[in-house]
């Protein structure tokens, strides 16, 4: 079985509680193990959604639901391993990131093996997203699916609704265990099993049949009290110290500077709570992230055995990022917004979709596996490339072109909600998405013409007299 492995995102999420605006946010940097492939954003409509799936990778078989929603989808542009979704929002306003690969160990394998044929993050999206008429109902069809049909990797899946957040973990080959995030709470989630302490009586979770006694009666848990599934089903290894614990180290201090940790801590919590209300541009900074201001940033002033030691949040194998944000007290047309951005983070912008839509922009719609630089996806990669070849030089440009950028589609998006409150016509919002993706398309080239003829000065291929 040939497998093309995500193993390398990262995840935030935020309850309606913590955010600024009474939002329910999940968001994820789709990473990869290669620096490039080519994303597109589309709308899959119910008559584009198979009946009879089955999956590249593994093989399987599924015969799905005959009344589909409508969902936004970000799948690959090259389909030699499937579709790969990674996120949308549906039409009924719930939201699905998957997924963030997680960790596991030899105890639940010897006792759970993975299922060669069974499903993984190529299938999910498409298998679960299009049925779900809320957070929790995602939950529950997605443990339905693992029961029957096992899986061949272990995953982590978030869901949002309008009021809830919920996270699931896959556990072995056909376990898993859920967590709604409490509405005042958010979570950085890297690429380990993140859930903690469990509550098996709680109306907070959900989890697969007779988790507790398998735990128990397989002698799984380490711990004197309580159920910590990090603990039982999870890592602690060298590798968590370098590559995942860095990164929710670095969101928890953004988030709650007073926090006392460190970076290589492997019990650091799951269930946070911030000092501040969330917005969407601090959850985008965090996914963008490079340890700014500690010894450890690649661009920084450390040592260069300190500048390589963590595993950094944004990073060159950054595919897209996505925040599904589910909105409150609008009407139910413009309540979620796909916020989007290509490529590496350092140099790109989120750009707010609505999702309610049947199409989406052709320049964020069309990338291939070949270089083009009028698709946004390959734009965005290139200006990242360039700014990473001088970033305290470049940087400045980046900091004014976000402000600038953000600036202009929070406008736009302000205008849009107001007019279609107004008139309920909802081609309003397909002619809004189309104006976002060409101001951010326009922006996102100003910005790589600035780096290039700033750049061009600085270049080692010179010479010094007047010739």
């Amino acid at each position: 079985m040939s497998k093309k492995i995500q193993g390398s995102c990262t995840t935030i999420l935020v309850g309606k509680k913590a955010s600024i605006d009474g939002s329910t946010m999940i968001s994820r940097n789709d990473d990869g193990h290669e620096a490039l492939d080519p994303q597109r954003f589309v709308v899959v409509t119910p008559d584009q959604q198979p009946r009879n799936y089955k999956s590249v990778i593994s093989g399987v078989e599924i015969t799905l639901p005959d009344n589909p929603l409508r969902y936004t989808s970000m799948p690959n542009s090259v389909l030699t391993n499937g579709i790969w979704p990674a996120a949308g929002i549906n039409s009924d306003n719930v939201g699905m990131s998957a997924t963030e690969t997680i960790t596991t160990n030899p105890r639940i394998q010897g006792l759970d093996p993975f299922v060669e044929q069974g499903i993984g993050e190529e299938d999910i999206v498409t298998l679960v997203l299009p049925y779900i008429h809320s957070a929790k109902e995602g939950v529950k069809r997605l443990g339905s699916l693992l029961e029957e049909f096992g899986t061949y990797e272990p995953n982590g899946i978030a869901f949002n609704d309008e009021n809830e957040v919920w996270w699931l973990e896959t556990i072995g080959g056909h376990h898993w265990a859920a967590v709604r995030i409490p509405d005042d709470a958010y979570v950085v989630a890297p690429n380990r099993m993140n859930i903690d302490d469990f509550d098996f009586d709680s109306d907070e979770t959900l989890c697969s049949d007779g988790m507790k006694e398998f735990i128990d009666s397989n002698n799984l848990n380490p711990d004197i009290d309580g159920y910590n599934l990090r603990h039982i089903f999870g890592s602690a290894s060298i590798k968590d110290t370098v590559y995942n614990n860095p990164r929710t180290w670095y969101g928890q201090k953004y988030f709650n500077p007073e926090m006392d940790s460190e970076p290589m801590d492997h019990d650091q919590p799951f269930i946070c709570y911030a000092d501040k209300k969330i917005s969407i541009e601090d959850v985008k900074f965090v996914l963008s992230s490079h340890f700014e201001n500690t010894e450890y940033d690649p661009y920084g002033d450390g040592t260069e055995s300190e500048k390589t030691l963590f595993r950094p949040i944004g990073i060159n194998r950054n595919h897209n990022v996505h925040i599904l944000q589910i909105r409150n007290n609008v009407p139910a047309e413009i309540t979620g917004i796909h916020w989007l951005a290509y490529g590496a983070n350092t140099f790109n912008s989120v750009v707010p979709f609505y999702s309610s839509v049947e199409d989406t922009p052709s320049s964020y719609k069309d990338a291939t596996g070949t270089f083009d630089m009028n698709n946004m996806y390959w734009l965005s990669c290139a200006t990242a490339l360039l700014g990473d070849t001088d970033y305290d030089f470049y940087v400045d440009m980046r900091n004014t072109f976000e402000l600038e950028a953000m600036s202009k589609y929070r406008q736009i998006q302000n205008e849009t909600d107001a007019a279609f409150i107004k008139s309920n016509d909802i081609n309003i919002l397909t002619k809004a998405n189309q104006q976002l993706a060409d101001e951010s398309f326009t922006r996102q080239t100003e910005l790589f013409g600035k780096m290039v003829i700033s750049g061009s000065e600085r270049m080692k291929l010179r010479y010094n007299m007047n010739d």
